[in-house]
């Protein structure tokens, strides 16, 4: 049995942080794992490990095909390209997890990638499976996961469904007992309106989807959002079921901004990224924390690990 799990790690923009904090996290500790950058080749280079793969170059100048091309236009193939390689490198069994770095969804439509997001586009390069978004962050854990994604708010009532909460639900379910090694996850679904709806007063998506949902699942909810993460963070819940992206993301950061990491569940091998964006902003400031992508890191060994629980569980499937 190997010793050590064997992790793809990608930088993610060029433009953004993800270079630099992918970095800096490797120089500050030295991780039980194989780890594999993959990257842009001018960039990789700065990343202590001890195997290093290339997509192309980034720096202006350097003779690529996209050269004369917008810059947003490059970063999202080299960004795109990297994520490909490390999904290829999951399947044919050589790496047992991938670490992505932080990406410009604009940036990846404009090279040909047109999904919501990452966690969308891995269930597509798996194969067509489907996933879920789990945020984790904090300690004791607050695990978070999004029925919606990227989405408009006025969007979100006509996406929800029993068929879609319950299926969403049981890959939560699933991939708390497979990867985290929670024999009998204890989930709970957040409410959609204010009060959960006040028995219709403020909407009437729980009577009409919600309840139904949660009780077809077997758990508690819908519950109100000022409540439920406060119980799970008490170690009420191993998860909370959000219906919207910022309802969950907010309680995530909240509880343990600076730490948080993205797990994609349902895929066939281990994801997990830093919870945060590109930050062109600040990339290259050096105010970039690299304290997500290290957690990110951290956890995807730990899920990744022989001996963690998960093999055990999954023996007995």
């Amino acid at each position: 049995m190997r010793k050590a799990p064997r992790l793809a790690l990608t930088m993610g923009d060029p433009r953004g942080i993800g270079p630099e904090v992918v970095v800096a996290a490797l120089r500050q500790r030295d991780y039980p794992a194989e780890i594999t950058v993959i990257g842009a080749e001018d960039q990789i280079g700065a990343a202590p490990a001890k195997v290093r793969l290339s997509v192309g170059l980034w720096r202006e100048g350097s003779g690529t095909k996209d050269g004369d091309r917008p810059r947003a236009l490059r970063a999202g193939r080299l960004a795109g390209h990297s994520v490909q390689k490390a999904v290829e490198l999951a399947l044919a069994g050589e790496v047992d997890a991938i670490v992505t770095g932080p990406v410009e969804k604009l940036a990846l439509h404009a090279a040909g990638f047109p999904f919501p997001g990452q966690t969308e586009w891995l269930g597509e390069l798996a194969g067509g499976v489907e996933t879920v978004m789990m945020l984790v962050a904090g300690e004791p854990a607050l695990r978070v996961a999004l029925l919606t994604t990227h989405v408009a708010l006025r969007d979100v009532p006509a996406l929800l469904s029993v068929e879609r909460i319950v299926r969403s639900g049981s890959i939560v379910r699933a991939g708390l007992i497979g990867q985290f090694g929670l024999p009998a996850p204890k989930l709970a679904l957040c409410a959609l309106n204010p009060h959960a709806g006040e028995q219709g007063l403020f909407g009437d998506e729980e009577e009409r989807i919600l309840a139904p949902a949660a009780q077809a699942l077997g758990i508690q909810g819908p519950l109100p959002a000022d409540t439920v993460f406060v119980r799970a963070i008490r170690g009420e819940f191993d998860a909370v079921l959000a219906p919207y992206h910022d309802v969950g993301m907010t309680a995530v950061k909240v509880s343990g901004f600076g730490s948080g990491v993205n797990v994609t569940l349902g895929l066939p091998f281990v994801r997990t990224a830093p919870d945060h964006g590109t930050a062109f902003d600040i990339a290259g400031t050096g105010q970039a924390d690299p304290g997500s992508m290290r957690a990110a890191i951290e956890l995807a060994i730990q899920l990744a690990a022989p001996s963690h629980p998960r093999a055990a569980v999954r023996a007995v499937l």
